[in-house]
């Protein structure tokens, strides 16, 4: 394995298995062969994120070979050796530990560019497992996922902290959920009545439309298409500066922000990659989205993890 990336926050909820499963998506896109370890063993999501629901891990005497969704990108999960995936895994310490050092040691992967590992919320047991099993082989580092608020923020520093105690270098931080931003004739903008909450949204749009268009033959300027028109809203707001001011004091550096965007979450739930070019099921929805604001974003944090990875 060329390069093994931890993939940490200290919050839940701030869609870093989301991430992790993009950024595995990306880096096969670009050629490289990659896998993606989940060590959330309480609370696996691989195997929804990547589609691949009900699918088994086939153990042979030479060990687990792990599931693969494309020819050049393979998962390992506890979500793939459960009898029902609605059954709670409730496992003290040692028992996950073992499971974790039983994926590292005995799973068949193949020769990686890189192994992505999705670690859970938090600075426990799995953290400490995984460190400990791999000090030898060497991780790379950790990108340490965020919100903007405060309230995230402040457990993303004990996260900073734990990779400073036990020697992982952190690659940078990024900031998820940075604004939510959306075309104003897009279908989740809509508009209600504060007064009885009636759909009013084509009134809305066909005001604005008809204001528009007297402005532009009254001052002869042109004037933007209400279809360019996006609409932009702080749904986690950086009271104390958000990521960057918290890398800025912490020393660390910060790989860039991602917004919120509600094609992510279609992708997600439905396992689907942003860079894939084949048409999917969710339709319009990924194909807009794949040359948006939104990858470009993307694309750019990734450039900048692979940059301080030495340019892999």
């Amino acid at each position: 394995m060329k390069h093994k990336v931890l993939i940490l926050s200290g919050k839940g909820g701030v869609g870093k298995s989301t991430f992790a499963a993009q950024l595995a998506y990306a880096l096969s896109s670009r050629k490289n062969c990659v896998g993606l370890l989940d060590i959330d063993i309480c609370g696996p999501s691989a195997p929804i994120l990547f589609g691949q629901e009900g699918k088994d891990v086939h153990r042979s005497n030479s060990g687990w070979s792990p599931v693969f969704v494309t020819d050049n990108l393979s998962l390992m999960s506890i979500g793939f050796l459960l009898p029902n995936a609605d059954d709670a895994v409730i496992w003290r310490g040692p028992r996950k530990d073992g499971l974790i050092k039983q994926f590292l040691k005995d799973t068949e992967w193949a020769d990686l560019d890189f192994l992505i590992i999705d670690a859970p919320p938090g600075t426990s047991d799995e953290h400490l497992s995984v460190v400990q099993h791999m000090k030898l082989a060497g991780i790379d580092g950790a990108v340490v996922i965020t919100t903007p608020q405060e309230i995230a923020m402040a457990d993303v520093r004990k996260e900073i902290s734990f990779c400073q105690k036990v020697g992982i270098r952190i690659l940078g931080v990024v900031e998820n959920m940075s604004g939510l931003d959306l075309p104003f004739n897009c279908d989740q903008v809509k508009f209600t009545s504060a007064e009885d909450g009636t759909d009013i949204t084509l009134r809305v749009r066909d005001a604005v439309e008809k204001d528009i268009h007297s402005h532009a033959r009254a001052s002869s300027e042109n004037m933007h298409d209400p279809c360019s028109i996006r609409i932009h809203i702080d749904v986690f707001p950086a009271s104390r500066g958000g990521a960057l001011k918290m890398c800025e004091g912490a020393g660390v550096k910060y790989l860039g922000s991602l917004p919120l965007d509600p094609a992510i979450a279609i992708a997600s739930a439905k396992g689907h990659s942003l860079f894939s070019r084949t048409k999917t099921s969710t339709g319009s929805n990924l194909h807009a989205l794949r040359d948006s604001s939104t990858v470009t974003s993307l694309n750019s944090v990734i450039d900048a993890l692979l940059s301080e990875l030495g340019g892999a």
